[in-house]
């Protein structure tokens, strides 16, 4: 029987990171929150509207190293696409996803990356 990184058994877990667990560098959702790094202080905190949460993501993909932002880890991969999909969008719907928590402005531009890159084989 397959188990998770926490030791779970695999018929416990509701969604798997990726479709072949469990390995050592992946981990179920009900593992990130015992994971080291999600006990760790916060890097940023950034309420809804603050435009400086932009300037984090920018930071986190200058140094190639993830943050925890507003008890969120945020990873490399996120952070760019986010600033990807960032540069591109017009000033009224930028505001429109300020408007929203960090996690869920991060989240909306992966989605609206995702939808782009569906079925290109470039990704």
């Amino acid at each position: 029987m397959r188990q998770s990184v926490c030791g779970l058994p695999a018929a416990d877990v509701r969604r798997w990171e990726t479709e072949q667990p469990p390995r050592q560098d992946h981990t179920c959702e009900d593992c990130y929150t015992l994971l080291p790094e999600a006990a760790r202080p916060d890097d940023a905190h950034h309420p809804p509207g603050d435009a400086t949460l932009i300037d984090t993501l920018r930071r986190i993909v200058a140094t190639r190293q993830y943050a925890k932002i507003d008890g969120v880890l945020v990873d490399v991969w996120s952070a760019s696409v986010t600033i990807l999909i960032w540069d591109r969008l017009r000033d009224d719907k930028r505001h429109r996803l300020l408007a929203l928590p960090s996690h869920e402005l991060i989240l909306r531009c992966v989605a609206i990356y995702s939808r782009l890159h569906q079925n290109d084989g470039r990704k």
